[in-house]
């Protein structure tokens, strides 16, 4: 199976999909644990929860192996990127809750952890970098949506319940001043959701290695609660619909922002 699966765009946005991938090589799968077989920590659904991209003219990179074979939004090199605070790595070797996704005995070694990142991680990048200079090239700038989503209660990573909307830009370094903020107003009245900038996640590597705002590219990540459009708390994490029509207007909003964000500092 290839790494991704890429649809082209006319719009000079690219929405990556890293998280959304399930399939797992059954020659890692022997190796791995019944939890790890569920694979809890997917971002469920977000691809169809995006359904309106094509009709705004994106480009959309959607990953198609699980992270748990590969976390495409981790640094090649491991690197905490929330230091001093705990989180999962380039390969991981347990889920969010903290069960171990490898029999005894049975995690990859450094040399399998290379191969991976060969295969899987490094492909996906190249198409990344590789659509952004496309866009770049024909519009005079790019803008890059990190779509991601994550259960709203994770003890291990944070105290209470997640906002509904995460947005995270690097502290204001993925993307020129003011689009966040422009971003956070589009949503902070939605009725019946709560909303943050640069809370707990503040965009992860595809957001900090790719944002070059003084370069014309900019990128920003959002981080969806899944109890917003999902049941979240055991499989099979059913999407549903109801409370996805709900929200999708405000997500086509944000990214219909994002456009006229963009197109404002062109032309200024």
């Amino acid at each position: 199976m290839a790494p991704f699966r890429f649809r082209e765009g006319a719009a000079p946005l690219l929405v990556s999909m890293p998280h959304v991938g399930t399939h797992v090589p059954e020659a890692l799968l022997r190796h791995m644990t019944p939890i790890a077989r569920r694979l809890d920590d997917t971002d469920w659904h977000v691809d169809r929860l995006y359904d309106f991209l094509e009709r705004l003219g994106a480009s959309v990179l959607v990953a198609t192996h699980s992270r748990y074979v590969v976390d495409l939004n981790r640094p090649p090199d491991n690197a905490n990127l929330y230091p001093g605070q705990d989180t999962t790595g380039l390969v991981p070797l347990d889920t969010a809750a903290r069960a171990p996704l490898y029999l005894p005995g049975a995690a990859p070694t450094d040399e399998e952890i290379a191969a991976r990142v060969e295969t899987w991680w490094k492909p996906y990048h190249a198409k990344l970098l590789d659509e952004l200079g496309r866009l770049k090239a024909k519009h005079g700038y790019a803008l890059l949506w990190d779509a991601h989503s994550i259960a709203s209660v994770l003890p291990r990573f944070f105290e209470g319940k997640l906002s509904d909307f995460n947005f995270g830009t690097a502290h204001g370094v993925s993307c020129a001043p003011g689009i966040g903020q422009a971003l956070l107003t589009v949503v902070q009245n939605a009725k019946g959701y709560t909303s943050v900038l640069n809370g707990r996640y503040v965009g992860g590597y595809i957001t900090r290695r790719y944002g070059r705002p003084a370069e014309n590219v900019h990128a920003v990540q959002l981080e969806l609660a899944q109890c917003a459009y999902m049941e979240e708390l055991k499989p099979p994490y059913r999407f549903l619909e109801e409370d996805a029509r709900r929200l999708r207007p405000h997500l086509r909003a944000l990214l219909e922002e994002f456009l006229r964000c963009g197109s404002l500092l062109r032309k200024g």
